[in-house]
């Protein structure tokens, strides 16, 4: 009885264990069912988390669009630029004859120290903390970014083992602050993208945001591609397998209106007129007489888009409204013309007018007597618009000629932020005082669309500044810009007469002639100056005599003007109108000779022109031979066998005598004597070496700081005297 209950037990045993084991499979058995015939599991899909895990997709990054003037020089590039990464992990190098890693943090960290011309202590910190940190491999901060072609060779020359570089593309500017604010600027930024699955993810892009820059940023941008294929566990590629390969569109290239040639003749007046009268704010531009086209725009203060020091963010071309002032008496007798009664000769009272309590005032406070209506436009009378608007214009006549002519909206022109101006007149004072440009506001760009009509034969012309659009990638032109001319709005007569009173203005010889200081000999230069005062909330109209706008609009020649230059100061230091005259005739000469506008009149010798050519990568002494046998005087900056930049740019016009700075593709760069050169040949002296300048004095160089032949570094300051009178080095 005992033996067979033990028998029992020992079976019970064996079959237990057999439905445990019979249970656990039947579990792994479903699972494996769920996992093999499940489209989804825990709530993923299988199909796709597979394909995710063994897919690999890589982004072909577009290349931004460049600018260039209208003849194809360079306003805005792509360059290369590097950040310095160090690799850290012992396990990269094999052994010790085969490196490549830091080994020898204390010795790299002095080498790179004296090439970035920074504290090697900083950069051992950072090695050593990432050595501490385990970490594979660190980027050395600010110091090792934006590293250019030239430093990176400079170190791989080195040979410092574990040093290696990661290429990224930056804006570039190569003629620093010209045509800054038309230009613009644009810079990396991390910004917000979506992938094929609508996942949010950030990014770094190129943005444009101030000009053209940024009102054609998605123009100019581009479109990534992609490269998207299957890889093993190992990352090599998996033979057979589907590839997928859209290529990136690079973004379109923008041909502005922009002359280089005329922008170098504004720039250097800008310059020298903001050095010598110190203006609050000075602007020149001009602008094609016969198609709309801005041929040069230049403001101060101005920035260089490089580095982005920039005072304000107000283009004063399109932005800025402010009262014209006299410039304004062009369309009130303009309009005048029009309602078809003017007299020229019928005379008034000059000096006061009064309107009430209110009293309006000729410039001079005393007036010139009795004058006739064509005298007071010559003489710029206050009173003299008092009396035309009071005998032939209403309120209404007035303000719907402004708007025909363009001012009170925007123009169009392809530019961010342009303002409208403002015309509000009611009463009889603002009625009278807005005929000489008071209590109204314009901009800039309003006066060269109102004055296109006089250039004309009635017909107003809308500005532009883009010229045409290009794909790169097919170059097929995208878009060009066509000459937009409206339908007479004055009649021919009306445009004449006009002119006759704006020749008279610059070229009159009596003592009340109000643009006579813009009068050139052998120039049948027609304009109309402007003095308009300054109210600022809570002070009103501001005295003293030269807290004014200085403005003027002059046009050449009379009979067929081809050219339009407006200019306007704000606050100069002295002189009244003389430092925007001084600056507006400059401008003029050269724009002239350039032009050949005045060949016939011009006493001087016929001299040979050559035209400034690329010469990025070619050899040094080839082109300073075939410079110098051109009587050009040659300045090679460091002892490169060739060229990696150059001033003046490319379809530049030289004559002999004239200056070609050609830098390197050396490390070793030697400051050269600048005595007699003048402030602009310094200025761009210090953009290609990228140093800073400082002026002292008006003229030319007289004093440096840093003497000819001392090795120039990146840090240095270039301090200059300047003087009126200097004998040059031979």
């Amino acid at each position: 009885m005992g033996r067979k209950n033990k028998k029992t037990k020992i079976w019970k045993t064996p079959k237990n264990v057999f439905f445990v084991f019979l249970f656990f499979f039947a579990i792994l058995f479903i699972q494996l069912a769920y996992l093999s015939l499940s489209p989804r599991v825990y709530g993923k899909n299988m199909e796709q988390f597979a394909a995710n895990r063994n897919t690999v997709k890589k982004t072909l990054p577009s290349s931004r669009g460049n600018i260039y003037d209208v003849n194809k020089n360079s306003l805005a590039i792509n360059v290369s630029s590097y950040t310095i990464i160090a690799y850290l992990d012992a396990s990269r190098s094999k052994d010790e004859n085969h490196l490549n890693h830091v080994a020898d943090i204390d010795a790299t960290a002095k080498a790179l120290g004296k090439v970035l011309e920074t504290d090697s202590k900083k950069i051992k910190k950072t090695l050593e903390n990432g050595k501490k940190k385990n970490r594979y491999q660190v980027e050395l901060g600010s110091v090792g970014r934006g590293i250019t072609e030239l430093k990176k060779e400079e170190i791989e020359s080195l040979g410092l083992p574990g040093i290696d570089f990661i290429e990224s593309q930056k804006r570039y500017y190569p003629n620093g602050n010209f045509a800054s604010y038309i230009v613009g600027y644009a810079r990396e930024k991390e910004v917000t993208k979506y992938d094929d699955n609508d996942q949010k993810y950030t990014d770094q892009e190129i943005v444009g945001e101030m000009g053209i820059e940024s009102k054609y940023n998605d123009i100019l941008k581009g479109v990534d591609g992609y490269l998207e294929y299957q890889q093993d566990r190992y990352g090599y590629r998996i033979a057979g397998t589907k590839e997928i390969s859209i290529p990136a569109e690079n973004g379109y290239d923008i041909y502005l209106t922009i002359d280089s040639n005329i922008q170098r003749f504004v720039e250097s007046a800008l310059e020298e007129t903001q050095d010598v009268y110190k203006p609050e704010w000075l602007m020149l531009n001009v602008m094609d007489a016969k198609t709309g086209d801005i041929l040069a725009s230049g403001s101060t203060p101005s920035f260089d888009p490089n580095i982005r020091d920039i005072d304000s963010y107000e283009n004063l071309l399109v932005s800025h409204t402010y009262e014209p002032g006299s410039t304004m008496k062009i369309f009130t007798y303009m309009c005048a013309l029009e309602k078809g009664k003017y007299d020229g000769n019928f005379k008034y009272l000059s000096g006061h007018y009064k309107v009430g309590d209110d009293t309006i005032n000729d410039w001079n406070n005393t007036g010139w007597g009795r004058i006739t209506f064509d005298k007071g436009f010559e003489y710029s009378s206050n009173v003299g618009i008092a009396n035309l608007i009071k005998k032939y214009l209403s309120k209404e006549d007035l303000r719907s000629c402004f708007q025909k002519y363009g001012f009170g909206k925007t123009t169009g022109i392809e530019l961010s932020n342009e303002a409208a101006g403002k015309l509000g007149f009611n009463y009889e004072i603002e009625l009278l005082t807005a005929g000489f440009g008071q209590g109204i506001y314009t901009t800039a760009i309003q006066q060269f669309q109102g004055v296109s009509i006089v250039a004309n034969q009635g017909s107003k012309l809308t500005p532009h500044i883009v010229d045409k659009i290009v794909n790169p990638n097919t170059n097929e032109i995208y878009y060009q810009s066509k000459v937009d001319k409206s339908e007479p709005l004055v009649k021919k007569s009306t445009v004449e007469k006009i002119k006759q009173l704006m020749y008279n203005t610059v070229n009159g010889t009596d003592p009340g002639t109000a643009a006579k200081s813009y009068q050139i000999d052998g120039f049948d230069l027609i304009g109309k100056t402007g003095t308009a005062q300054i109210y600022e909330n809570g002070k009103g109209y501001l005295t003293g005599d030269n807290s004014y706008i200085f403005s003027a609009i002059i046009m050449f020649p009379r009979e067929n003007p081809e050219i339009i230059i407006y200019g306007a100061m704000k606050k100069p230091r002295f002189s009244k109108q003389l430092g925007l005259a001084k600056a507006v005739k400059d401008l003029t000469k050269n724009i002239s000779k350039y032009k050949n506008i005045y060949e016939e009149k011009v006493t001087e010798e016929k001299i040979d022109k050559i035209q400034v050519e690329s010469y990025l990568n070619k050899k040094t002494s080839q082109i300073k031979k075939e410079l110098e046998k051109k009587k050009i005087d040659v300045i090679v900056i460091g002892d490169g066998n060739k060229i990696i930049q150059q001033y003046p740019s490319v379809a530049t016009s030289l004559v002999a005598g004239d200056k070609v700075i050609l830098l390197t593709n050396s490390s070793n760069y030697k400051m050269p004597s600048l005595k007699g050169w003048s402030r602009n040949d310094v200025m761009n002296l210090a953009r290609l070496l990228n140093i800073k300048v400082q002026f002292k004095g008006y003229g030319f160089v007289d004093q440096q700081n840093i003497k000819k032949g001392s090795k120039v570094k990146e840090k240095d300051t270039l301090k200059i005297i300047l003087k009126s009178e200097v004998m040059k080095e031979e």
